[in-house]
């Protein structure tokens, strides 16, 4: 039986992101049933009674997963498709930062999430939900530059489609490789060539100091 009345006098108990981070790792390497509280604690260095101090189950643990990647993943995505741009292929730069930057959108997450919702009716309501305002945002971006409703919505669930293609596919291909890639995308999902200039913008948020010429 489960101890949910710890000791609160011993030792270091860590806290609820150190729990968390672990967590996240568990459930990106082995799935969500390699998300368990005794494990966790044995590669944190902590005891098993000190998890209560942070969450009140493994459930609760869980869900504090789930709110981070809400708040990473599309928080972020949303977030980038309301920057200012001066032009659409600008804006779609804009999210694919999200595409590159791993500090804005943690692909190998989404992909757990999604394996997870897979088998958890009510995690896939939410992944459902998370797309749909992914979906909605990228739509909104390309309306306000004069796409109309249904021309905006296609590009945007192609956006979204293949993007989710792209890691669930986990393709092996490095970050000049990709931003090689990102201008003839742009042009792809908006139907415009970028500027040099935009596209200078963009791999200078990006491109590595080694970068070869003919990313520019």
């Amino acid at each position: 039986m489960i101890d949910q009345n710890p000791d609160k006098t011993q030792g270091w108990r860590g806290s609820p992101d150190l729990w968390l981070d672990a967590a996240h790792q568990a459930l990106v390497s082995g799935g969500v049933d390699a998300v368990k509280i005794m494990p966790l604690a044995k590669a944190l260095g902590l005891s098993r009674t000190s998890f209560y101090w942070h969450f009140a189950d493994r459930d609760a643990l869980l869900a504090g997963i789930v709110d981070r990647w809400k708040a990473k993943n599309t928080g972020n995505l949303v977030a980038r498709c309301n920057a200012p741009a001066a032009s659409i292929c600008a804006g779609v730069y804009n999210l694919f930062d999200c595409w590159i930057d791993a500090r804005l959108f943690d692909a190998k997450l989404d992909l757990a999430i999604r394996n997870w919702g897979q088998n958890d009716a009510a995690l896939r309501g939410q992944v459902d939900a998370a797309d749909a305002t992914r979906i909605a945002a990228i739509s909104d971006m390309f309306q306000r530059f004069d796409y109309t409703k249904p021309q905006a919505r296609t590009r945007a669930h192609t956006m979204i489609f293949t993007q989710v293609g792209y890691y669930a596919m986990q393709l092996d291909e490095s970050l000049q490789t990709r931003l090689t890639r990102m201008p003839p995308y742009v042009e792809v999902f908006t139907g415009h060539a970028p500027t040099e200039a935009e596209t200078a913008a963009f791999l200078a948020r990006h491109a590595p100091l080694d970068a070869p010429a003919d990313l520019a």
